[in-house]
């Protein structure tokens, strides 16, 4: 029986979520409060997560920062939009370094950069 609940208890310590938020939970809210549009489908069946009357934007949490560097300058491009990122930090800490790198790249490419925490969701 030891051996049971040993198995299970690693398997459900290797399936947890990393995060008690999920993606979508920051998507909605955000866009939402930014009088945006939810997960818009471009032609290639590709999803914008927030469109609004500006931006084509994409949001990531903090250790996926380079590929949401490249979707949002994808979108953008599509709908002729301004590139977008809002980066997920559930732990300023140890994820700084990710807003960081974002920062430094992201004015060469017009791109604006917004932050959320899980406090903009516990806040909502």
């Amino acid at each position: 029986m030891g051996k049971v609940l040993s198995l299970v208890f690693i398997f459900l310590l290797v399936n947890l979520p990393a995060s008690a938020y999920r993606e979508k939970d920051y998507q909605a809210a955000w866009c939402t409060a930014n009088d945006g549009e939810l997960e818009v489908i471009l032609p290639d069946k590709t999803r914008v997560d927030c469109v609004t009357k500006t931006h084509a934007i994409e949001f990531d949490f903090a250790k996926k920062w380079s590929e949401a560097i490249g979707q949002s300058l994808y979108y953008a491009s599509v709908l002729n939009k301004t590139p977008g990122i809002v980066l997920i930090i559930e732990n300023p800490e140890k994820e700084i370094r990710y807003l960081k790198r974002i920062e430094k790249i992201a004015p060469k490419y017009n791109i604006t950069v917004w932050t959320v925490t899980t406090n903009f969701l516990v806040n909502k």
